[in-house]
């Protein structure tokens, strides 16, 4: 897949919620088909308002066009570096909006980054030993019981 312009970075704002839910539910029926997240839609919708009470920052990829189309978003708690969330619509995998986002979210904290993936996730375990993560942990998601991985990216 060829690298597309980047995509503008928009703030976090409360109306683009149920098109970020969309995007999350899309996204990762993608990467896991074997989970129902839409039946996990409401879980994200009170996940990001916590984020949001507790300091996060959420940072949007939009298109620069007349009407602008969701592309992805992340989230990031500037005082921790944790990135709760790292979305990107299926059709855009690829094309450069996931590295743009880490690097927004580099840019909001002086900490480095961390996150925990899904082991299972292969596509994005590499993407973020691309992005200059390194694995410094193991644990298991809370709600499907599956691994994960707990990755670092140093600051800078």
């Amino acid at each position: 897949m060829t690298e597309r312009p980047a995509a503008r970075l928009s703030a976090f704002e409360w109306d683009r919620m149920p098109a970020m839910a969309d995007l999350w539910v899309e996204s990762w029926q993608e990467a896991m088909p074997e989970i129902d997240f839409e039946a996990r839609r409401g879980w994200l919708c009170h996940q990001i308002g916590t984020l949001i009470d507790e300091g996060a920052v959420i940072d949007l990829a939009v298109t620069d066009h007349e009407k602008p189309e969701l592309l992805g978003f992340i989230s990031v708690d500037p005082r921790t570096g944790y990135v709760d969330q790292l979305v990107v619509h299926p059709d855009h995998w690829g094309e450069g909006v996931a590295r743009q986002l880490v690097q927004a979210a580099s840019a909001h904290t002086r900490k480095g980054l961390s996150l925990d993936v899904n082991e299972e996730n292969e596509r994005a375990v590499r993407f973020y030993e691309r992005a200059g993560f390194v694995v410094v942990g193991h644990g298991f998601n809370a709600t499907s019981g599956r691994p994960t991985l707990r990755m670092e990216r140093p600051p800078g």
